[in-house]
């Protein structure tokens, strides 16, 4: 049996499977809204239509930034060459961010949240998600400054999640003013999406490219610099595009429209990255499931997150989608193709190297991908035959809202066979997650160059 190389990994492997359940459950409330949206919402009365969304949004972000943070206690570690700080801390951090959020989920089907779009949780929950934070941000920073190397890639994996938690506190800021709060909200909303987490999506595929493709460190994490640079050029000031109609000053409609169009580009370098990086590579890895999550991750984030954000986010054109479902549109093949993908490349890497079996040969692994993925393009482009037709109906000919949603419910029947898809892909991911096995009995290596860290005996 292969011995673990950190005893970290032990929790990486618990946030990775709390990751699968979180992520079930979202697409639970998905096909819930799915079938209200064709009219058969049996279950209002128990889980009402705005209770359904705020669930299934806000566990995205949980599931989310657990995977980020299981991606870190395995990155981190292995790149400062050192163990986890404390172990001790790392499970609280688990545990209360499980709290935290089973709490939320409660509180939305008790009507005990703010109100306040992708930012739902109760005000007393905020305070212990920024204790969580700190207390995750305090165990890998202690590691990178404690461990034996620096290395790009940690340092801005670090500076990601870092940002990401100073930006959590504009939007536990409050406002009179409809246009002051969400003014302020975008701040976490989008400068995490379109932000920092493109400091998290770079520096988690310069590890798994690291890994896989075989290419010199130094080469690829000059591309990360690249990409972090074009991320700060737009992503920042694209922040605008949101502020076109809540009442802000005009002039974001050209600083907004110009940095929009500018968003892309960052997407656009980490797909040229990840495909360059792959095809030099001089080793070829046998995981080859890993690489393509990591490579469809990089070429598909810019289909959803760059080409169909630019598509819809002009003020010309946003004028008229903005509020639709042309947004869900874009919203769900961004999520999935920059961020989901790229924790299941980081699965898909982790679990032979934590479990020492070898699943990514058989058949499953691949049609995981392959399924899920065209399920995924599929619902995209039922949001958009929807989308579309809304805002002709609705913004053109100027039907009623609830009339044109009723038009549009058809579309909803396609949406959700395209969704049954979607779970096949993500019911074989997680059935080879069970398979792999967890690692919580495993040995624990000991660590290059220091004799007195000796194997951890099995319990």
């Amino acid at each position: 049996m292969t011995s673990l190389r950190y005893q970290s990994w032990k929790v990486a492997w618990t946030f990775f499977a709390t990751c699968m359940l979180l992520l079930s459950l979202q697409i639970v409330y998905g096909f819930i809204m799915g079938f209200a949206h064709m009219g058969y919402d049996v279950l209002h009365d128990f889980i009402p239509f705005n209770t359904a969304r705020a669930t299934h949004t806000n566990l995205l972000v949980v599931w989310l930034l657990a995977g980020f943070m299981g991606s870190a206690y395995i990155i981190i570690p292995d790149e400062a060459q050192r163990e986890l700080w404390s172990m001790k801390l790392a499970w609280v951090q688990w545990a209360s961010l499980v709290v935290v959020g089973v709490v939320a989920i409660i509180g939305f089907h008790l009507n005990w949240w703010e109100g306040r779009k992708f930012l739902e949780i109760p005000r007393p929950l905020d305070y212990l998600v920024v204790v969580n934070v700190l207390a995750f941000l305090l165990n890998i920073g202690m590691t990178v400054f404690t461990g034996k190397r620096y290395t790009t890639t940690a340092l801005t994996l670090l500076a990601g999640l870092t940002a990401a938690a100073l930006l959590y506190l504009p939007g536990m800021i409050t406002f009179d003013s409809q246009v002051y709060d969400s003014y302020f909200r975008w701040w976490v909303v989008h400068l995490w999406v379109e932000g920092v987490w493109e400091l998290v999506m770079g520096a988690i595929l310069s590890y798994l490219l690291i890994k896989l493709s075989g290419v010199d460190r130094e080469v690829i994490e000059k591309w990360l610099y690249v990409i972090v640079g074009l991320t700060f050029l737009s992503g920042i000031l694209g922040t605008g595009h949101h502020y076109y109609w809540i009442g802000t000053p005009e002039y974001w409609l050209m600083i907004g429209g110009f940095f929009s169009a500018l968003e892309p580009l960052a997407f656009l370098g980490m797909a040229l990255y990840t495909v360059a990086m792959a095809r030099r590579g001089g080793r070829r890895h046998p995981n080859k499931v890993a690489l393509t999550w990591s490579v469809g991750c990089g070429i598909m984030s810019f289909v959803g997150a760059g080409f169909l954000g630019f598509a819809h986010t002009l003020p010309q054109v946003n004028v008229w989608t903005h509020g639709t479902l042309v947004t869900a549109m874009h919203g769900h093949m961004a999520f999935w193709e920059a961020y989901a993908m790229l924790n299941f490349a980081m699965i898909a890497y982790a679990l032979p190297e934590m479990t020492g079996r070898k699943l990514y040969t058989h058949w499953m692994a691949e049609w995981a991908f392959w399924v899920s993925n065209i399920g995924m393009v599929a619902m995209t482009g039922a949001f958009a035959v929807a989308g579309v037709t809304q805002v002709y109906l609705e913004r053109r000919v100027g039907m009623d809202f609830l009339a044109v949603q009723d038009a549009v419910s058809i579309h909803f029947f396609g949406l959700i066979l395209a969704a049954s898809l979607f779970t096949v892909g993500i019911a074989m991911f997680i059935v080879q997650f069970i398979q792999y096995g967890h690692p919580l009995k495993m040995p624990v290596a000991a660590q290059p160059g220091e004799p007195d860290a000796a194997p951890v005996p099995a319990k």
